[in-house]
Parts: structure tokens; sequence; C-alpha cells
């Protein structure tokens, strides 16, 4: 089974990236199912389904061509589904605010719970093998940081707080219950948070093996867009995800020859060579801007004929490897980074701004930072067998 996640700036394309990308999948064969983590969904409207036949529908996997099929995570239904004494208990703890009781359910729908929801479904799937391609349409950026950072945080919160919290709510819930205004919650709600941890385990194993799931990053040629995609890049990368194509949306085509989009496009071609150079070795895509909106099977088919050349097949595995990961060791930070063509000789390092600038002979590597690297300066490096391993230490 392979795994591709599609993030990116909102309004960059990615939604109508991964749609055509499933259109293409299934013709080729591929059992797929397009699953929209963005609580503004779209994906039934880049199909451009009848709202009437479609309202509703999205809330468990619905087909809409031979081999395809397209899911939007609807948060309400889930909360009954897998939230409900979770949800319960935070309502009544609400109303005793004084918020009415439609508020008091709407503010129990804390962040985080649509993309566990999303992360359930994927690990229920890739277990029956339903599907032979899942495709993640996620929110924008910063959302989408919060989605594959999830099993972690929840790891750890079941590994070192839950059952010592789960006891102590035990042993003086009578006592709270007649003291606080608020009861304490019941045992019930601690089974469901179990229960919940269960359906997810082994889901960030998954996330991190590059021969199952990978990263597309859909950017613009814009220096704003660029800048969040080459962020979304970076914390990827520390979180273990490989990320093994950038695509660049609505590239004005050659055939617009009017004088005035010719400042736009000497400013896209600089900054999709900032992004090939960036990037590197990571593959980039590029796809014009087409004359109409990318809507329904005929646009999506368009666009994905642009996208995807020839036979090429997206599901396909382009990089095994990072280009650079993180490390502590000890009393100091560590970057490494794949530079398999790079010779020894000598290496230079210096900052720019939140990047390590790496160049060795001809080559040049600029790496964005985490932000707790990023008040670290490079002292040294080490190229062996092709990785080369930047010290980062903090200097007075």
């Amino acid at each position: 089974m392979r795994i591709l996640l599609f993030s990116g700036k909102g309004g960059v394309g990615k939604t109508s990236v991964a749609a055509a990308t499933g259109l293409r999948l299934a013709q080729l064969g591929y059992k797929t199912l397009v699953m929209s983590v963005d609580p503004a969904h779209s994906l039934g409207d880049s199909f451009d389904l009848e709202a009437t036949l479609f309202h509703g529908a999205t809330a468990d996997p619905v087909q809409v061509q031979p081999n395809l099929w397209i899911f939007e995570i609807n948060i309400q239904r889930e909360v009954k589904r897998h939230w409900n004494e979770i949800a319960s208990y935070i309502t009544a703890v609400m109303r005793t605010t004084g918020l009415s009781g439609v508020e008091a359910e709407e503010l129990a729908i804390f962040p985080g719970m649509e993309e566990l929801s999303a992360m359930m479904y994927v690990n229920q799937y890739r277990r029956e093998k339903q599907y032979d391609v899942m495709l993640l349409d996620c929110a924008p950026t910063a959302e989408s940081l919060r989605f594959v950072s999830l099993p972690t945080t929840l790891d750890w919160y079941m590994k070192h707080l839950f059952n010592f919290e789960r006891k102590v709510i035990k042993a003086i819930r009578p006592v709270f219950n007649r003291m606080s205004p608020v009861e304490a919650p019941p045992d019930a709600y601690f089974d469901n948070i179990a229960g919940l941890f269960t359906k997810i385990q082994g889901i960030d194993a998954v996330l991190q093996d590059p021969e199952t799931t990978s990263v597309r990053l859909v950017t613009n040629a814009e220096k704003m867009v660029v800048r969040e995609t080459q962020r979304a890049f970076v914390y990827f990368s520390l979180y273990g995800l490989t990320v093994d194509r950038v695509i660049v949306n609505r590239l004005l085509p050659d055939e617009i020859n009017d004088p005035f989009f010719t400042g736009s496009r000497d400013s896209q071609r600089r900054i999709l060579g900032e992004i090939e150079a960036y990037f590197s070795p990571v593959p980039v895509s590029t796809v014009p801007l087409l004359n109409h909106e990318v809507v329904g099977m005929k646009g999506l088919l368009e666009f994905s004929a642009r996208l995807y050349p020839g036979d090429s097949d997206p599901s396909a595995i382009t990089s095994t490897r990072r280009p650079y990961s993180f490390s502590k060791v000890d009393d100091h930070h560590e970057v490494h980074l794949h530079m398999p063509f790079a010779q020894k000789g000598e290496i230079g390092l210096f900052k720019k701004g939140d990047e390590l600038v790496v160049e060795i002979g001809t080559l040049r590597r600029h790496v964005g930072l985490p932000s707790s690297m990023s008040a670290l300066t490079p002292v040294k490096a080490k190229l062996t067998d092709g990785v080369l391993v930047v010290e980062m230490r903090t200097t007075a």
C-alpha cells in the first residue's frame, strides 16, 4: 500500500492536485481513496458533484469513478462514532459556565479531533487492505504539521501521564464530586481515550516509512508561498516523513506573450530556479496555469495529463531517504545531509537567517532550521559515506 500526503499553503491548488492524482491512479487500475482532512472540504466540489446527491454522503467513502473513492471527514459524525464519552464530558463542563447546549457542543470539538479521526481511518484501511493507494488532501501547512505530530504527542501522553492521571482521578473522584461544581471525568472517559489510542497505534511508524508514505508539497512560484513550503519541508523532515516531490502549480504558460505578464513571468522563472536549488535532490514538477477552472472530470483529466505526462505512475517511489535530518547528541545538535555526489574538500558553512548554507566545491545546499536550532551556529562538519554531518552549538 502507498500513502501520499498533499500539503501546502491554502489556495495553492493542493485539492486539485490530490483529486487529479487520484483520478490518474484509478485509471492505472489502483483501488484508490482520496481523503480530505481539511475542515474546509472542497474535494466534492473539485469533482463537481451534485450537491443534492452528494450532501452528507462523504461522511463515508463514496465511489465517484471506477477504482476511485473520496471521503471527507465529517467531525460531527466522528464525534458520535469515536469521541462520544469525551465530547459528552467536555460538553457537560462547558454547560456549567453558562453556555447553551449548542455552544457547549461546538466547543467540545477541540483541535486535533479531525486529524486524529483521519489517522484512525488510515490505520483501519491499511490493516484491512481495502485500498492500494490512499491520498490525503491535508489542511493548510500548520494543520498538516499538527496532523503528523499527533501520534508522537499522544504516545508520550499515554506512556507518561494517562495511567497516573486515571489513578489519581479515581482516588479523588468521591471527594472531588462533592466539593466541585463540575464532576471529575468518569471511567468511560478514560476508556474512550484508551480505545482511540489503540486505533492509531503503529501509524507513526507507517508515516515514517518511505516505502509506504511520501509527502508531496504543492506550491506556487511566489515568494511568500515558497517560504511556507520551505518551512513545511523542514518540519516534515523533523518529524521523520519523506518529501519525495515538490509540485509548482499555476506557472504562466509559454504561449502567453502579452507584455503585461513579462514581470510575472520573470519573477516565476527566478523563483522556480530557487525552488529547484533549495529542494534538490527532491524532484520538482511544474503545472501550467490553465485557461479554465480545474473542476469536474474533464478539468481534472486535463490537469492530470499536464501533471503526469505520458504513462507516469504517481504512486511510484522516487525517494526513500530524506535529504536531511536533525538530532541532538550530548551537548550539541547535528544536521545530517545526504550528499552522495559530493567529494571531500573544503567545506563552507554559514547561517543566513534561519537557514544553514553548506558549500562543498561547486555544490551548495540550503537547509531550513527548526526554531529550536535557529539560534545555533555551525562549528564544524564531516563528510563520511555520502553523508555530511554538521555540528551546531550555542556560541557566546
